[in-house]
């Protein structure tokens, strides 16, 4: 199985071919347009099952199936928390719990980013844990930023997730610590020389046991496209 994020910087339908030729099972997209929008040209794959999230028709949270995954938003779906969508995911052989994540709420006085994260993963506690879980996305924070006075920073989601028994992919497979990322998944207005690593996927022990490969795409190649760039996780069958 293989999990890609890209955050596409808006007009997906313009972008889908080059994400596509890494052949994603299933695809989260942060800053997609909605399906109406969604005219691929004719040779372009189309999925086989969509998921789409936003006030902004122009840039949401789009969930893609590329395979014979499909998807059904969980009754407990928060909307509060409006960019973090609880998704069953079946394929009839297999399941699991994904949360898709575009951590960008500004109506939240709390905080729109990394503590949506936070508190997604305390309402979803039960749903949670170190078997059948995927958490993925934008998740638009790093320890680098971490608010030493308040609960909720970007390290705080780590241990919270980690107690559960789920860590970052790219973590446990480059072997990297939390702020020190080799590889960042944003850069700044495109510039080289602002880079960060905010883009993860968080798996539960069952599904890290299967880790196969974390991609994280090229600088010279993504940035023709999007300030960020995509992040490939592939499983063994």
């Amino acid at each position: 199985m293989r999990l890609i994020t890209w955050n596409c910087n808006m007009a997906f339908r313009r972008k889908a071919d080059l994400i596509l030729s890494y052949q994603p099972d299933i695809l989260v997209v942060p800053e997609c347009e909605c399906p109406d929008k969604l005219l691929f040209p004719a040779n372009t794959p189309k999925p086989t099952d969509v998921l789409w999230f936003g006030k902004n028709n122009n840039k949401g949270l789009a969930i893609f199936s590329y395979s014979d995954y499909r998807f059904r938003v969980l009754e407990n779906h928060n909307a509060d928390l409006r960019m973090i969508i609880p998704i069953h995911v079946t394929n009839g052989q297999s399941d699991f719990n994904l949360f898709a994540i575009w951590a960008n709420n500004p109506d939240d006085k709390d905080g729109q980013y990394v503590e949506q994260v936070w508190k997604a993963v305390l309402h979803y506690d039960s749903l949670i844990s170190n078997t059948k879980t995927i958490l993925i996305g934008d998740f638009n924070s790093n320890t680098i930023w971490d608010r030493k006075s308040r609960i909720s920073n970007h390290s705080d989601v780590v241990r919270l997730l980690e107690s559960k028994g789920v860590h970052s992919t790219y973590h446990l497979h480059h072997k990297q610590t939390q702020g020190g990322e080799e590889h960042p998944t944003l850069y700044l207005y495109r510039h080289r020389n602002r880079p960060y690593h905010l883009d993860y996927c968080f798996v539960s022990a069952d599904m890290a046991e299967k880790l196969e490969s974390v991609e994280v795409g090229d600088f010279d190649f993504w940035t023709k496209y999007s300030d960020h760039v995509p992040v490939i996780v592939t499983f063994r069958d």
